[in-house]
């Protein structure tokens, strides 16, 4: 009697293999590791449970930037480059897969960075590394376990290699001893029980499609083959039987005769169901451990044992899952973040507002200012400070021209015309817009048709007390320099400048109060209606922006309104905007309101 052993497939760590003929490094034997940890995502419900609540706490409710480093150039273009859904990308595949990646785009000039998008990391690997052991490049494919001999990957420059570049990749790799070109998942010692997971849940399904059946010991009774012929036999039967998804199948034995007929005997478990239930349970809790989740309660995760409903305990596991696994990445991401803006000139200090309840937050020892309040428990400066005033201090002032310098334009007389002047009352502050961020020379989402809506600061008249805003506002309107309303809105929207804010309420709206308290100037609303020659309307000019869009159905009927076109010269319910401060209740203070 001859007995073997099928010996299963132990755990290894994936290999990092370099290729003399290739100019990338491979991560996992078939360089497909990354689709190894994605399958571990979507096959194993606990390890789904915990890449994904712990991914949503990092991201909490965003990125943010704490009032007082809030300068309106810096914090505009934080805005702007780094959009929610590409941060909530690269947290999930820091989570997910170890590492993430940003693809930085650059100016024209190719001196700063105007935007960060996400890469998925699982189309990237590395370039072998140079000479003095730094990665100068990646290579991007879409399914690097399918590529085609020959074909060469798409190359991108690294971080800090990109000098003639007009993209680079940015990197995040948390440090791990003994890893270089990849870093390996932080919940690495679990993906066996992720997989065991998957497995056993695949093994129930399989075995109940196909009635069943039990495993089943093969007996061949027609005596001691060769070796060669064993191994073909042990080889075939496991390739065809072997795993989870082949649970329950029966086996047809084609013999000669009777006499060598296999012998199929079943190998009952008696206690099978409990078997699979500690491993079910024990693959749960393995995996929980290696994700480091204090409570099972702070994921969503509702099992027998950990942390109870007791509240004292609940908010000491949030706490530590807090302290000990959110904030690490956090501080990752704010980190590659802060490179960019460095980079490109700009020194804020960023947070991410936090999904949990302010009376969990520890505000004992570690909070030693108001700056520091705001990062622990991301409640604004703006929403705890009395502030009596609507009024502006003059670094203030500064922001606020900084940014519409930037954003002012002087109409073509020869190609449009001035058709009615109103006094705005369009203050209705729930009114947002979404391009508030985007480029300014971009057409305002008042503008319609042949017609263009913009904003001038008015009246011409300054005293000789009047604020630095207010004089270098008025100037710039008698110099023709109108605004469209998003530019308008753009800080308060934003939130900037929210330390002066009036109380209880998030920002200081320049819409709304202008120069601040005893103000005497207002918006003034501009309409504009493109010119016509012989009856058609003139084309968009070379180096005007916006569209031409639906000026042949206005040239057939040339003498449509504006009114008729979807433009309101007088919207009613829209009032503040009009209003002076000084005209205001209180001359625009806020004091004992």
């Amino acid at each position: 009697m001859s007995l073997e052993f099928i010996q299963l497939q132990s755990y290894t760590a994936p290999s990092i293999i370099e290729q003399k003929n290739k100019d990338w490094v491979q991560y996992g034997d078939d360089n497909n590791y990354y689709q190894y940890l994605i399958d571990l995502y979507h096959g194993s419900p606990t390890n789904n449970a915990c890449i994904k609540g712990i991914a949503d706490q990092i991201y909490g409710k965003g990125l943010e930037v704490t009032t007082t480093s809030r300068d309106l150039p810096g914090y505009i273009e934080f805005k702007r480059m780094f959009a929610a859904d590409d941060l909530r990308a690269v947290i999930m595949d820091l989570k997910m897969l170890g590492q993430a990646s940003f693809q930085l785009i650059k100016s024209k000039d190719k001196k700063k960075y105007i935007q960060a998008k996400h890469f998925p990391q699982q189309t990237l690997r590395p370039a072998k590394c140079n000479d003095k052991g730094e990665i100068e490049k990646y290579y991007y494919y879409p399914d690097w376990a399918n590529i085609k001999r020959g074909t060469q990957p798409t190359e991108i420059r690294a971080w800090g290699y990109d000098q003639n570049a007009n993209e680079c990749i940015l990197t995040i790799k948390p440090y791990s001893t003994g890893s270089f070109y990849f870093a390996p998942v932080d919940y690495q010692g679990g993906t066996q029980y992720a997989n065991l997971e998957a497995e056993i849940s695949n093994f129930h399904i399989n075995n109940i499609m196909n009635g069943l059946a039990p495993s089943m010991l093969i007996n061949f009774n027609n005596g001691q083959p060769p070796a060669e012929v064993k191994d073909t036999v042990e080889s075939q039967i496991k390739s065809k039987f072997g795993g989870s998804s082949n649970a329950g199948r029966f086996i047809i034995s084609w013999n000669d005769g009777k006499d060598s007929a296999a012998d199929i005997t079943p190998v009952q478990l008696s206690d099978a169901h409990n078997q699979y239930q500690f491993l079910s349970s024990e693959s749960m809790q393995k995996v929980m451990v290696s994700h480091r989740v204090v409570s099972p309660l702070l994921l969503g995760i509702k099992d027998g044992t950990g942390f109870g409903n007791n509240a004292d305990e609940l908010k000491s596991a949030s706490i530590l899952f807090d302290n000990v696994v959110i904030r690490p990445f956090q501080r990752l991401i704010i980190d590659a973040v802060t490179k960019v803006l460095n980079h490109n000139g700009y020194n804020l200090n960023m947070y991410f507002k936090t999904l949990q309840p302010l009376e969990f937050t520890d505000l004992t020892g570690n909070v030693i200012d108001d700056e520091t309040r705001e990062e622990e428990t991301g409640v604004s400066l703006s929403l705890k400070k009395k502030i009596d005033l609507a009024d502006m201090t003059i670094a203030d002032e500064d922001s606020w021209l900084e940014h519409l310098k930037s954003r002012g334009e002087i109409i073509n007389n020869e190609v449009w015309e001035l058709i009615d002047v109103t006094e705005v009352t369009d203050a209705d502050e729930e009114l947002r817009f979404n391009m508030a961020y985007e480029n300014p020379n971009k057409k305002s989402g008042d503008d319609k048709g042949v017609y263009k809506i913009r904003y001038r600061y008015g009246p011409h008249i300054v005293a000789d007390n009047s604020r630095q805003f207010c004089s270098t506002m008025v100037q710039e309107s008698k110099g023709g320099v109108i605004y469209r309303r998003e530019d308008i809105l753009t800080m308060g929207d934003a939130g900037v400048n929210g330390q002066f804010a009036p109380s209880g309420q998030s920002s200081y709206s320049i819409w709304k109060y202008k120069g601040g308290v005893n103000c005497h100037h207002r918006w003034e609303r501009l309409t504009f209606r493109r010119k016509q020659i012989k009856g058609k309307f003139l084309p968009k000019q070379p180096g005007e922006t916006g569209e031409n869009r639906d000026l042949e159905n206005y040239n057939e009927v040339s003498n449509k309104s504006a009114n008729n076109a979807g433009v309101p010269f007088s919207p009613s319910g829209w009032e503040t905007a009009s209003t002076r401060p000084i005209d205001m209740p209180n001359k625009g203070s806020l004091k004992n309101k």
